[in-house]
């Protein structure tokens, strides 16, 4: 026998592995870690419609807040561990707007100058306020609509500890 006659083509076989994990990333349900990234930490546009459809809808005067979470290292390059990055996002005052309930900021006498925020804002908050929710990937809020003390434009310039 040949030397050639002996070597196997498995090329076929590399292409089927790499369609079978296409198939599965593609059928796989995204959550809320998907949205997470480096830089910036949180990117909005990585929330696709079917997740924010599995988001809770907030009813009445409530809103739906995603919590910034900070950078996984510092700016000299050290590593947050896990455990401090969990409880910074507990503790953060600054979220994402993902859902306006229905009737947030119709009430005229309480908001007369018109909304406070609107849906993909970023917004500052209490540190207690809301309803702390645990959902797949993370934790969402749902404050009142009176919760929310300012808008802000880039959530690192807050400072978070």
């Amino acid at each position: 026998m040949t030397e050639q006659s002996n070597k196997i083509d498995l090329s076929a076989a590399a292409e089927g592995v790499a369609a079978i994990t296409e198939a599965n990333a593609k059928t796989e349900k995204a959550n809320l870690a998907d949205a997470y990234v480096e830089n910036p930490r949180l990117n909005p546009e990585a929330l696709d419609a079917s997740l924010l459809e599995r988001m809770p809808a907030p009813t009445g005067w409530r809103i739906l807040i995603l919590p910034y979470q900070g950078k996984a290292k510092t700016a000299g390059g050290i590593f947050i561990p896990h455990e401090v990055q969990e409880k910074s996002q507990i503790s953060t005052q600054v979220g994402y707007v993902l859902k306006v309930g229905p009737l947030a900021y119709k009430d005229r006498d309480k908001f007369p100058e018109g909304a406070w925020c609107e849906e993909k804002q970023w917004v500052l908050f209490a540190r207690y306020a809301g309803s702390r929710l645990q959902i797949d990937g993370g934790e969402v809020r749902i404050l009142n609509d009176d919760e929310i003390l300012a808008t802000i434009l880039d959530p690192e310039d807050i400072q978070h500890l």
